[in-house]
């Protein structure tokens, strides 16, 4: 792949996803396209750049979604999840006990595995039980991602990744593979969706976990999708980033709760109110 044709697919998916792609990824870049080249039959990848300079959708779409990373386990990061159960939580069950209704959004949530921990950590609380509304929503780029996430169907080795035994209890064996349970299925709404488009769907968030994707993200990408998060958080929500992300001087602040959780900063409240 010459300067030029990886430079016109670096833009290709800075504006379809917001990926900074940088010339030290080339071996990776060639590395990920090989599965895409051998589905659309190219014999190398100059043939492949050439038909995503025509505008072939289908084919951009399989670029985008190969350079993509859709990498998740069960309760990664424990300590985070661990901070969720024990404090963050039972302090938000009992500010909205009014109204009992949460809304939680898992952005980048791969094949779901983020998504059905939190809705452990809620089932566990038997919030619905008492008659909670929870909007639990998970959004993803990868349509392939989001098909799984919605099955619930995952390998051993993937089970085997973060769950305990006490949580195996939300999983059944079916021949090679595991089965996340109807009740957790019901929980979560899965919906395709690009960080770079409109937020105007999502609205009065109390948690957002947007974790180790934005690392992915150019500066000027990461502000703007930060600032539109913020604009779709009650005043009170907290932001759940990765362990090595921090939001920059984006308008979020690090909350008391520990690595990782961020809160609104009394200027973006402000500005938003």
């Amino acid at each position: 792949m010459g300067p030029d044709e990886f430079s016109f697919l670096a833009r290709l998916l800075r504006r379809r996803c917001g990926l900074s792609l940088t010339p030290d990824k080339k071996a990776l870049t060639t590395r990920r396209l090989a599965p895409v080249m051998h589905r659309f039959d190219f014999k190398n990848m100059a043939s492949l750049i050439g038909e995503l300079r025509l505008g072939r959708e289908a084919l951009a779409d399989a670029v985008t979604e190969a350079m993509t990373v859709n990498e998740s386990s069960f309760f990664r990061d424990a300590a985070m999840f661990r901070t969720l159960r024990e404090t963050v939580l039972p302090r938000l069950a009992a500010a909205r006990r009014g109204d009992k209704r949460l809304r939680i959004w898992s952005a980048a949530c791969a094949a779901g595995q983020e998504a059905y921990s939190i809705a452990i950590l809620l089932s566990e609380m038997g919030l619905a039980r008492e008659g909670w509304n929870i909007d639990l929503i998970a959004t993803d780029l990868s349509g392939e991602a989001i098909a799984r996430a919605e099955a619930g169907r995952y390998a051993s080795c993937e089970i085997e990744r973060g769950l305990d035994p006490h949580a195996m209890r939300y999983f059944r064996r079916e021949r090679s593979e595991w089965l996340v349970d109807a009740s957790l299925r019901r929980m979560v709404t899965f919906k395709r969706f690009n960080l770079l488009d409109s937020f105007g769907w999502l609205d009065e968030m109390d948690l957002v976990f947007c974790r180790n994707v934005l690392m992915y993200f150019d500066t000027a990408t990461r502000l703007d999708v930060l600032d539109r998060i913020a604009d779709t958080m009650v005043p009170d929500g907290l932001l759940l980033l990765g362990e090595n992300e921090t939001p920059g001087r984006a308008g979020f602040a690090p909350s008391a709760e520990g690595p990782g959780f961020y809160a609104k900063s009394r200027a973006t409240i402000l500005r938003l109110g």
